[in-house]
C-alpha cells in the first residue's frame, strides 16, 4: 500500500503529472476575481468564503481523470484488481495521493489567497480548518467519479457532471464555516456537518468506487 502511494505521488510530481495544476488554477481565480468585482474591500470580504471554496472545488476537478486513467492505459489497473490488495484499499490510496498533491497544497496556500480576497486575518484559521476537514471528501468523491468513467473516451466532462452535484453539501458547509468565522458566530454546527460528510465519504465511497471499477474491468 505504501509502495502504491509513493508510486502515485512520484507520477503526480513528474512533468505533466498534474501536480501544482490545481494550485495554479486557484491562484489565477483568486487573482482575477478582484479585477472583475472591483477594489471594494467589503464586497470582496463578503464573497470570499464562497469564492475560496468554489476555487478549491474546481481545482480538485482538474486532475480527477488522472486517478485511474493512466493505470488503465498501461495495464496497471488490471494488475491491481487481481492483486492481494483489496480494491477498496487501492481506491483509498489513490484518493489519498490525489489529496496530498492537490488538496493539501490548497490548504497550505489558502491564507495567501484569502488575503487576495480581503478575508479578515482572524478568519484565516477557520479557512484552513474548513479546507483541511472538507477537501478529503472532494478527493474521495472524485475517485468515485473517476472509477465510474474510467475507460470512457473524453470522459472528463461526464466526470465533472457526475461529481459536481456530490460536491454541493461540502461546498455549502465549508463556506458556512468561513462565513461564520468572519462574523464571529458559532461554527460548531457547520463544522460538525462538514466533518460528518467527510467521515461518511471516507467510510462508504471506497466500496462504491471499487464496485464501479470491477464492473468496468469485466
Amino acid at each position: 500500500m505504501i509502495a502504491l502511494l509513493l508510486r502515485d505521488l512520484t507520477l503526480a510530481t513528474r512533468a505533466g503529472g498534474g501536480f501544482g495544476l490545481g494550485l495554479a488554477f486557484f491562484l489565477i481565480l483568486c487573482t482575477l476575481v478582484p479585477f472583475g468585482i472591483g477594489p471594494q474591500g467589503a464586497t470582496l470580504a463578503l464573497i470570499a468564503p464562497g469564492i475560496l471554496w468554489v476555487g478549491a472545488l474546481l481545482a480538485c476537478l482538474l486532475s480527477l481523470d488522472r486517478i485511474f486513467a493512466l493505470d488503465l492505459e498501461d495495464g496497471s489497473l488490471d494488475l491491481l484488481a487481481t492483486a492481494p490488495i483489496p480494491l477498496e484499499g487501492v481506491v483509498a490510496i489513490k484518493a489519498l495521493a490525489h489529496w496530498i498533491t492537490t488538496g493539501l497544497p490548497l490548504v497550505v496556500a489558502a491564507p495567501l489567497f484569502g488575503l487576495l480576497l480581503n478575508l479578515p486575518p482572524a478568519t484565516m484559521p477557520w479557512l484552513v480548518v474548513s479546507l483541511l476537514v472538507g477537501t478529503p471528501a472532494l478527493s474521495m468523491l472524485g475517485a468515485f467519479g473517476a472509477a465510474i468513467t474510467v475507460g470512457l473516451r473524453r470522459g472528463g466532462l461526464l466526470l465533472s457532471l457526475l461529481v459536481l452535484p456530490l460536491y454541493i453539501p461540502t461546498l455549502i458547509f465549508g463556506a458556512e464555516v468561513i462565513r461564520r468565522g468572519a462574523e464571529g458566530a458559532s461554527m460548531a454546527t457547520p463544522l460538525a456537518f462538514l466533518a460528518g460528510i467527510t467521515a461518511a465519504t471516507l467510510a462508504l465511497i471506497p466500496f462504491a468506487a471499487a464496485a464501479a471499477l470491477r464492473v468496468n474491468l469485466r
